[in-house]
C-alpha cells in the first residue's frame, strides 16, 4: 500500500493551546504514530510547516520536535501548492482574516473557536467556506472527551428517560500574576484583545449542549468581572475589563433547562474542572473530562431533611462509574483524524465553519443577554 503526504501549515502553535494540543498532541501524536491510515489501506503522513510572526520562536518549536519547516511569512507559505491545509490557533481578532485568506489561497481550513468576536463575520466566513468547495472545520473538542462521550452514551441508551435538567460546572482560580503567575495569557482578560469568558466558553457549551442533549431555544445570561486588575507576562498591572465569570441558563429543545457557570476565579471541589450532571425521570449521571457515574432510580437513596443533625449519608457512595469500555485517545487528536480524512477521502464531517458560528451566535446572545439582563431566543441562522 502507498504512503500519501499531506501539508499543513500551522499558524499560532506558539500559544499555549496551539503547541499542546494541536502540535505535540495531535500532529506529533499522528507523525509518531506512524501516520494514519485510510479506509483504501494507504497511510497519510502529516507533514506540518510552522508559521508565526516571531521567527525565533517559531524555529525554536521546530528544532525542539524535528519539524524541519518553518517560516515567518505566511503569504510565502499559502502560495505554495503542496501544503493542502491552513490551521489556526492565534489570537481571535485575526482569525476572520487569516482564514479568508486561506480560502482565497485555495486552503482547506481548520481552526479553533470561535471564530470571530462578531458573528456578522463569522456567517460571512462560513458562507465563503462553503461557496469555495473546499474543507472546512471548526474545533469541537470537548465532544470528544470521554466524560461527555458517556453521557451521550446514556441518553442514546435512554438511561434517563425524560431528560429534565442539565447542571455544568466550569473552571478554577487563575492567578492575578502578581504572588503566582498566572495560568492563562493576559490578553483572555482584555476586551480590546478579544478576551472574555463568555466568547470564550459559549462557543463550546453550544455544541455541547446541541450535541450530547438537545439543540439550544433560548439564553439567559449573567457576567461579571469579579478580578478588576491583574499583571500580565512582563509583570504589569493593567485593567482587566473583560467578564471572567458567566452565569447561564439555556432552555433546551424539549424543555430542557441547563445552567453552565464558567468562571476563572473560582476554587475547584468537584470531580473535575469541568463537570455536567443530568437528571432524568429514570436516572441522573454526574460526568467529567474522563469518568462518568451514574444513579439509576432504583438506586436513588431516600433522604430527610434535617438540619438538626450532622448528615450521616454520603451521597457520593451512591453512585456507580461507567466502565471505560473504548480506548481514549486525546480529543484534538481524534478529531484531526477525522478533519484529515474528510479532507483526504471525503470522510463525513460534521463540523464545517457553520457550526463555529453557532457558537459565536450563543456567545453574543449571552453578552446582550448580560447587558440587557432578559431572555433571548436562538434563532436558525442561515448559511
Amino acid at each position: 500500500m502507498a504512503q500519501r503526504r499531506i501539508g499543513i501549515i500551522m499558524h499560532g502553535i506558539t500559544g499555549r493551546m496551539g503547541y499542546n494540543q494541536h502540535l505535540v498532541r495531535s500532529i506529533l501524536a499522528i507523525r509518531d504514530q506512524g501516520g494514519i491510515a485510510l479506509s483504501g489501506g494507504d497511510t497519510l503522513m502529516v507533514d506540518p510547516i510552522l508559521v508565526g510572526r516571531n521567527l525565533d520562536k517559531v524555529k525554536a518549536v521546530a528544532e525542539k520536535h524535528g519539524i524541519a519547516r518553518y517560516s515567518d511569512d505566511l503569504d510565502a507559505a499559502l502560495a505554495n501548492p503542496d501544503d493542502e491545509i491552513f490551521f489556526d490557533a492565534g489570537a481571535t481578532k485575526i482569525r476572520a482574516g487569516l482564514l479568508e485568506k486561506a480560502l482565497a489561497a485555495g486552503k482547506n481550513i481548520y481552526c479553533e473557536k470561535p471564530t470571530s468576536d462578531d458573528l456578522s463575520i463569522a456567517i460571512d466566513i462560513a458562507k465563503k467556506a462553503r461557496a469555495s468547495g473546499l474543507k472546512h472545520g471548526v474545533v469541537q473538542d470537548k465532544l470528544y472527551l470521554p466524560g461527555l462521550m458517556k453521557l451521550k452514551m446514556l441518553r442514546d441508551s435512554g438511561f434517563f428517560g425524560d431528560i429534565l435538567s442539565v447542571r455544568g460546572e466550569f473552571g478554577y482560580w487563575v492567578f492575578e500574576g502578581d504572588w503566582q503567575k498566572a495560568q492563562r495569557p493576559s490578553w483572555n482578560y482584555r476586551k480590546d484583545d478579544g478576551g472574555g469568558i463568555i466568547i470564550d466558553m459559549l462557543c463550546h457549551w453550544r455544541y455541547v449542549l446541541d450535541h450530547t442533549f438537545a439543540p439550544v431555544k433560548a439564553v439567559s445570561c449573567l457576567g461579571a468581572t469579579h478580578i478588576p486588575s491583574r499583571v500580565d507576562e512582563q509583570g504589569k498591572t493593567y485593567s482587566a475589563d473583560a467578564d471572567d465569570a458567566a452565569y447561564a441558563t439555556f432552555e433546551l429543545e424539549g424543555g430542557i433547562i441547563a445552567q453552565v457557570n464558567s468562571s476563572w476565579a473560582v476554587r475547584v471541589r468537584r470531580d473535575d474542572l469541568v463537570t455536567f450532571q443530568v437528571d432524568g425521570t429514570h436516572g441522573s449521571a454526574v460526568a467529567g473530562l474522563h469518568k462518568c457515574w451514574t444513579q439509576h432510580r432504583v438506586n436513588t437513596p431516600k433522604p430527610v431533611w434535617n438540619p438538626d443533625q450532622p448528615q450521616v449519608m454520603n451521597f457520593f457512595d451512591d453512585w456507580e462509574e461507567v466502565p471505560d469500555n473504548w480506548p481514549a485517545d486525546n480529543g484534538f487528536k481524534v478529531q484531526w483524524e477525522e478533519f484529515l480524512r474528510h479532507v483526504v477521502e471525503d470522510a463525513p464531517w460534521s463540523f464545517g465553519l457553520e457550526a463555529g458560528a453557532r457558537g459565536v451566535q450563543l456567545a453574543e446572545l449571552g453578552l446582550k443577554s448580560w447587558h440587557e439582563r432578559r431572555w433571548l431566543d436562538v434563532p436558525e441562522l442561515e448559511f
